[in-house]
């Protein structure tokens, strides 16, 4: 009786190894086959917590994979059913699916460039943030202009305006305003580098009203190699206690400005109308880069005290007022 208990128990971890030996070959089957080669790509989205159950019904839905039963049984047996990260990935029917359990676990989410070109404001950079589907402009708004941040990182000011450092990014879903600001100051940080801050020490200016002109040579500058030409004028004007006079200013303290700048803008008192309050006004109107900080920095010598646009990217720079008028009348006025 013993013996045939023996067999029968023989018999059954045989039978019970076949199938488990059956199944991982299935399994090792269905893992390295593509439900759909040549599938485009999908954002999936996977929240935090969501379970492996969850996880393989989406994509099976989807078409990212079949049987959703095999992908969690997959997962079990590769260790992977509890260290999926969240996040938002691209995958496709293409993936095997054992490569969608490696980049799902391998925390390998999706990235969102977003490139930041110089001269644009927090508001135009929250607009470019919103389209992205990264956050809405509100909320990066709200964190461009955090107190506690701006203390944080050093910046006496009332936003991070003219800091946001212009420049490709790469954020993820999972990213934050505060995380995307913090990311564009950082980098900013890194490009003012010691040398400038020594410069402009010894210029008496602060790091906050050298960024404040580069700024506005940001705005002002068509053509590159005129970046430290305009600055010198600017310095100039400075020095001699006149008003910039700098359109992009004005229109920097309109609200829902609609393209056209008047006269009665020009004669509208606000904090940023330089034709009608001495110096700089009290921060920059846009994110600055590189060229223009180093411009604002180290301005060419000139007696320029003038400049007006030729309406194609250039500018004439004049040393007199009466010069000055001849060219706003050739190239301005159409005279």
């Amino acid at each position: 009786m013993l013996k045939k208990v023996s067999s029968a128990m023989v018999i059954l971890v045989f039978v019970g190894f076949c199938l488990l030996a059956a199944v991982g070959l299935e399994l090792a089957e269905y893992a390295r086959r593509p439900v759909a080669p040549g599938a485009g790509d999908q954002v999936v989205a996977i929240a935090r917590g969501q379970s492996m159950a969850r996880t393989a019904a989406a994509l099976e839905r989807r078409g990212m994979i079949r049987d959703a039963l095999k992908f969690r049984l997959l997962a079990r047996f590769r260790g992977d059913d509890r260290r999926i990260q969240a996040g938002e990935y691209l995958l496709s029917g293409a993936l095997a699916p054992r490569e969608i359990l490696e980049i799902l676990v391998g925390g390998r989410v999706r990235h969102h460039r977003i490139t930041i070109a110089e001269g644009l404001t927090v508001a135009q950079i929250a607009d470019l943030v919103a389209a992205a589907g990264l956050t809405n402009a509100a909320a990066f708004q709200a964190s461009a202009t955090d107190p506690v941040a701006l203390a944080a990182a050093g910046i006496a000011a009332e936003s991070f305006e003219g800091y946001l450092f212009p420049e490709t990014y790469f954020f993820t879903a999972s990213d934050t305003p505060a995380d995307m600001v913090a990311a564009m100051a950082a980098r900013f940080r890194q490009v003012f580098r010691a040398e400038w801050e020594a410069r402009a020490a010894g210029m008496n200016w602060t790091v906050h009203q050298v960024v404040t002109l580069a700024s506005i040579i940001e705005k002002e500058t068509g053509a590159p190699g005129e970046r430290a030409l305009i600055s010198g004028v600017f310095h100039n004007r400075l020095r001699r206690g006149m008003r910039l006079e700098s359109d992009p200013t004005v229109i920097y303290g309109i609200p829902d400005f609609d393209g056209n700048l008047t006269r009665r803008h020009l004669e509208t008192l606000t904090a940023y109308n330089t034709y009608r309050i001495a110096g700089l006004p009290p921060g920059p109107i846009a994110n600055p880069g590189a060229a223009a900080i180093e411009a604002a920095l180290f301005p060419e010598e000139t007696d320029a005290l003038y400049f007006v646009s030729r309406n194609d990217g250039t500018h004439v720079f004049s040393e007199t007022y009466t010069e000055h008028l001849k060219a706003v009348r050739r190239y301005q006025s159409g005279g």
